[in-house]
């Protein structure tokens, strides 16, 4: 049976602001104050935006949140922060929620807030709605679906190997390929009727 909310919001179609799309963007570089603008689009249609200010000056760091939420203005900060990288280059920078204060790589907006996803009661993943007899289908028709899968074997530059051994997405599309023919009709077809 799925989760008993019948309508519940989902992390997947919130807004969000991420670490990744402020370094993408070059909002992260050392010592520096900058501001842009975050859209959100939609078939092609601008459905929301919000403004930001960057500071990463080590004695304050932050991201300042300007926008509108159900016509109220809404504008505050969200402090930054950032530790040394585990592969020794650079740093890898976290934000601190305001709510919870977990240290976090992406906030989302659910209902007037950007804050970590734990702050929000009862939201949700996409695939966490869905029955169990769902999910297993849903994993079914991926290994059937290997199509993807051969052809991303077969690419022009797809490296099988590397120094002598095989890579590890060579591995994963292996195993996957062969999980899906050991599948047998038996199998697939209890799992359509029951």
């Amino acid at each position: 049976m799925p989760k008993p909310h019948s309508c519940p919001a989902l992390y997947d179609e919130m807004k969000t602001v991420s670490i990744s799309f402020l370094s993408k963007h070059g909002y992260l570089q050392p010592n520096q104050c900058s501001n842009g603008t975050i859209n959100w689009n939609r078939n092609g249609e601008r459905i929301a935006s919000i403004s930001i200010g960057v500071s990463t000056r080590p004695e304050r760091s932050h991201v300042e949140l300007d926008y509108k939420c159900n016509g109220i203005p809404i504008k505050y900060r969200v402090i930054l922060f950032s530790k040394p990288s585990n592969l020794g280059k650079g740093v890898v920078w976290y934000f601190i929620c305001p709510s919870t204060g977990k240290a976090c790589r992406k906030l989302y907006l659910a209902h007037t807030y950007f804050y970590h996803r734990s702050a929000f009661i009862g939201c949700m993943y996409q695939k966490q709605t869905h029955s169990k007899k769902g999910r297993q289908l849903e994993k079914l028709f991926a290994y059937l679906g290997n199509e993807q899968l051969y052809e991303q074997l077969h690419k022009k530059h797809f490296k099988k190997m590397y120094a002598g051994k095989p890579t590890k997405k060579y591995l994963r599309i292996t195993q996957q390929l062969d999980k899906a023919e050991r599948i047998s009709p038996h199998e697939l077809e209890r799992l359509l009727l029951s």
